[in-house]
Order: C-alpha cells, then sequence, then structure tokens
C-alpha cells in the first residue's frame, strides 16, 4: 500500500508533468508578456486563459510554477503599467465623450461660417452619435476577434483623419459626412478601451477604482468639452475643434503601443453582417424620425413609418440574435437584470444629458448674450460635481449600498436639477447663482452616481469571449442615447418655439426660443424620474460586489 505522502507526491507529479504537457515554452519566462501565449486558469474564475492576460488579471508565475517565477520587481514593473494604461485608456474615453460636445459651443459659430439651417444644425452632433451608437456593436465584435490592441491603434488613426477633414469642411454635407466617419472609428475606439479595462483590473478594490475613473471621464468628459470648444473658438476657430483630436489621438496611440500588450484574440466564427445592419439601420430610423418630426409634425406618415420600422428592425434584431452562431449582441450579455437596467440607466440618462448641453449652451451664448469661453466656464463646476460623484462618492458607497440605491438617488437627483431649469427665462439678473449653479451641481453629482456603479455592473462577470461586446453594448447605450435624446427633445423645443410664436406673434422670439427650452428640459427632468422608477423595479439588490457572476 502506498504511502499517503508518496501518493500526494505522484498526484503532485503527474499534475506537473500534465501543465508542462500544455506549456511548449522553454527556458526562462519571456521578460515581455507579449510574449506568452500558454493556456492557464484565470486567477479569478478557473477558466481558461494564456498567460498574458493571466497577468493582465493579476496572476503572477509563482502561482503557478516556481521555476517561472516573476521577481517582485517584475511584478510591482507590471502593476505600475496597468495604470499607466489606464491613463491612456482614460485619455481615449475622454477624446470620444467630448467630441459628442465639443461642437456644442462652436456650433452656432459654424452654423453661421456655414450657413447651416436651424433644422439640420443638430446633425453635426446627431451624425457622430448615431454613426459611433449605431456601429458599436460591430466593433465590439471586431476588437474580440482581431484583438483589442489592434482595433484601438487603427481606430485612433482613423479618428485623427476623419478629424482633418472635418476641420476642413467648406459645407455642411461635408462636415455631417466627417462627423459621420468619427462616430465610425470611435465605435472601433470605444468597445476596445472599456474591454482591455475590464479584463485589465479584476480585483473588486482596484476595479472600483478604474471605473471611478472610466465614469467620470464618460460624463465629465462631456462637459470638458464644452469649455474646450469654448477656448477654442473664442481664440482660434471653430474648426479646432476637431483639429485638437489630432495631437489628443497620436499622444494616445504612442501611450497604448507602450502600455498596453498585444494580446492573441480568442478563436471566433463569422461576423453577424445581417446583426449589424439590422441594428444600425433600427436605430438609424428612429432617431431619422424624432428629427424629421420637427418640420413635419409626430402624424406626418414618414415620420411615423420610420418609427415604426426602426421599432421592426429592432424586433428582428432580436429574433436574428436569438438564433445564429455567432451573434453580434449575444442575448445572454442583456438578459441579467442587472446588466438591463444598468444598460438602461445609461442609456435614458443620456438622453436627458445631451438635450441639456444643447439647449443651456444657447441659452448662455444667444439669451445671455455669454462668449464662448465664458459659456464654456460655465460648465466647470459640473465637471467637477460628476467627478465627486463617481470616484469619490460612488467608489465607497458602492461596496456597502450596491449598485441600485446609488443609481435610483443619482438619476432622481438630477432630474431635481434639470426640474429647476424650467425656471429660466430671459432675464440676466444673477441667473447663474440662482439657477445654472445648483442646478449643475445636483445634475453633475447625480450623474457621477449613476455612471460608475452602472458602467462597472454592465460590463463585470461577462465570459471573455464577451467582453468586448458587453464593453460596445455600454457604449452603445450611451451614444444611441444621446442620439435619440438630442434629436427628440430638439424637436420638442423646435415645435414649442413655434406654437409660441403663432400664438404670441413674431415679437415675443426670445420668450418662445426659452419656453421652447425649458420646455425640452422639463422633458428630460421627466425622463430621469421615469428612469429612476424603471431601474428600482427592475434592478435586483443589493449586488454588493463588483460583478454579477460569468453567464
Amino acid at each position: 500500500m502506498a504511502q499517503p505522502h508518496l501518493a500526494g507526491r505522484g498526484r503532485t507529479s503527474l499534475a506537473r508533468r500534465r501543465l508542462r504537457s500544455r506549456r511548449p515554452l522553454a527556458g526562462a519566462f519571456p521578460a515581455h508578456v507579449a510574449q506568452c501565449s500558454t493556456l492557464i486558469p484565470y486567477p479569478t474564475n478557473g477558466r481558461v486563459c494564456d498567460q498574458r492576460s493571466y497577468l493582465l488579471l493579476g496572476g503572477t508565475m509563482d502561482q503557478r510554477e516556481p521555476s517561472r517565477a516573476t521577481t517582485p520587481e517584475r511584478d510591482v514593473s507590471a502593476q505600475a503599467r496597468r495604470w499607466w494604461a489606464l491613463g491612456v485608456i482614460g485619455l481615449v474615453q475622454l477624446m470620444v465623450v467630448l467630441d459628442a460636445t465639443i461642437v456644442n459651443i462652436a456650433l452656432p459659430s459654424a452654423q453661421s461660417g456655414l450657413g447651416l439651417s436651424d433644422g439640420d444644425r443638430h446633425w453635426v452632433i446627431t451624425g457622430y452619435v448615431l454613426a459611433f451608437g449605431g456601429l458599436l456593436l460591430l466593433g465590439g465584435r471586431i476588437g474580440d476577434r482581431l484583438g483589442t490592441r489592434r482595433v484601438l491603434l487603427a481606430g485612433l488613426f482613423g479618428f485623427a483623419v476623419a478629424s482633418i477633414i472635418g476641420g476642413a469642411a467648406i459645407n455642411g454635407p461635408m462636415l455631417f459626412a466627417a462627423r459621420a466617419f468619427q462616430g465610425l472609428f470611435a465605435a472601433l475606439i470605444a468597445p476596445a478601451a472599456l474591454s482591455l479595462l475590464s479584463t485589465m483590473f479584476s480585483d473588486p478594490k482596484e476595479r472600483g477604482i478604474a471605473f471611478g475613473v472610466y465614469g467620470a471621464l464618460s460624463s465629465g468628459g462631456a462637459a470638458v468639452g464644452l469649455l474646450a470648444g469654448g477656448l477654442l473658438t473664442e481664440y482660434l476657430d471653430w474648426r479646432w475643434c476637431l483639429y485638437v483630436n489630432v495631437p489628443i489621438a497620436v499622444v494616445a496611440l504612442v501611450g497604448a503601443v507602450v502600455t498596453i500588450p498585444a494580446v492573441r484574440p480568442a478563436p471566433a466564427g463569422r461576423l453577424d453582417l445581417p446583426g449589424a445592419l439590422l441594428s444600425c439601420a433600427g436605430f438609424a430610423a428612429i432617431v431619422l424620425g424624432f428629427a424629421q418630426a420637427e418640420s413635419r409634425g409626430w402624424s406626418d406618415p414618414i415620420v411615423l413609418g420610420l418609427l415604426a420600422g426602426g421599432a421592426l428592425l429592432l424586433a428582428a434584431l432580436v429574433r436574428v440574435e436569438a438564433t445564429v452562431s455567432s451573434p453580434l449582441l449575444p442575448l445572454r450579455v442583456i438578459a441579467h437584470r442587472g446588466r438591463g437596467a444598468s444598460l438602461a440607466a445609461v442609456a435614458l440618462s443620456q438622453v436627458s444629458l445631451f438635450g441639456f448641453f444643447l439647449f443651456i449652451t444657447y441659452y448662455m451664448q444667444v439669451v445671455l448674450d455669454w462668449s464662448p469661453v465664458r459659456a464654456g466656464v460655465a460648465f466647470l463646476p459640473l465637471t467637477a460635481a460628476i467627478a465627486i460623484g463617481a470616484s469619490v462618492i460612488a467608489v465607497r458607497a458602492m461596496p456597502r449600498t450596491g449598485p441600485r440605491p446609488l443609481i435610483v438617488g443619482g438619476l432622481l437627483l438630477a432630474a431635481g436639477g434639470m426640474a429647476a431649469l424650467t425656471q429660466l427665462d430671459g432675464g440676466v439678473n444673477a441667473v447663474y447663482l440662482t439657477f445654472l449653479l445648483p442646478a449643475q451641481l445636483a445634475i453633475g453629482l447625480g450623474l457621477g452616481l449613476v455612471m460608475m456603479p452602472a458602467m462597472n455592473t454592465a460590463t463585470a462577470g461577462v465570459d471573455p469571449q464577451d467582453a468586448g461586446v458587453a464593453s460596445a453594448t455600454v457604449n452603445a447605450a450611451q451614444q444611441i442615447g444621446g442620439a435619440m435624446g438630442t434629436a427628440l427633445l430638439n424637436t420638442v423645443a423646435a415645435i414649442v418655439t413655434a406654437g409660441y410664436l403663432h400664438d404670441h406673434g413674431p415679437a415675443d422670439h426670445m420668450a418662445a426660443t426659452v419656453e421652447g427650452y425649458t420646455t425640452a428640459i422639463a422633458v428630460g427632468a421627466a425622463i430621469l424620474a421615469a428612469t429612476a422608477i424603471l431601474t428600482a423595479v427592475t434592478m435586483p439588490g443589493p449586488l454588493r460586489t463588483a460583478a454579477p457572476q460569468p453567464r
């Protein structure tokens, strides 16, 4: 009979032989993580991954085999590089998000310089966010198929080229097309960046910090765009709101090459092109229907046809995704109640946020006659409030409360701030201290409390092969919500303004403009309040852990 210690030694030796048989590498462990390719278990859930992903997820070689153990100096270097990579990912996300609003401040100047009509001006914003949101799912799958680092680098290069074309636009269609191409390349960049963030930070504490930074940039970047747009428009020209992306993209590209290791993509099936076409066409039809309602009216057959057609296309998308072997959006990603509720909160909050930026920008510059720089600086408290809400309050509170109380409370707080802005009028006496500043603080803190836990919950716990598409889904919800909000609320404002002028005469044009703005903002506040109720009902609680488990 074998001795117990000998039997245990035999099992250990057999396990080591099996492990070595799966690891053809010889000699010392390579100095650069990107050179590793052997499959070993994840440090968090036991699933199979390669050594590079294992290290990125927090594992070290000394946990697997002492002969190839990493030195303390190498561990420190790998940890430091992860945080430098977070800086690069944050810069990428900042560029993508601020580009959705940086032209807001410059829009009055661009509209005048290119001769855009009031009905067409929103396409400068909508063209970007529609292409961005409509193609994000496809961009996420391309990242899973070709490798997130490779797709990130290609997207940064294309984004810079599209920005140069947009800055040189000589008419409206050229500017609209350039903005759409910016959105196309942003659809490659954003899911790749978020996927890298999700896989590089698996420890709950580190993940909370990383997503706090990411959530603050996702919401605060929009306000930074307004400030940057004001400075560039005031002291240079509105075209520099597009040219400025070039140096940012170059810095991010170099930083990605240095700090983010190349990871071999997992084997993937065929791209789901029918799903890509259905998703893009469905969302485009709905946004176009909202936009056309301004000039045609809500009862116009074309408007109704676009809205109904978009809904049917999205319904067909769900059916296709349930039947194809390699779906663009696996339904398991959104079937989880926590993820689904988080995605809804992200999308609907952006409906109100993008409308807020559009109307308050015009209110400051048109009604109050502020310069672009002054208008941009006026949004700084919003940026600070979002950063505090996301990276300070939410990061500390989520381990104790879970995401649901933070998201619901944040939505209600933001709704209160939006509701206060419905009292704006054409006067200029202390309007900033009385209305704009308190409202911005409430909206900023509220959205900060929403974005960090919602993004964390929506991306955590997915299977590795779905990391890219899960990240794309979060960004798609954000951008599609923004596109629909811009088109919908701009239409509401235009209809209300036209009705006010019809009832009171053209002499009250300024009062009619403010009436349109405040009515649209009231609709945005109602959407936030309704989203809070929806989240309270649909999101499970308390979910105090950092992530739902893989499905």
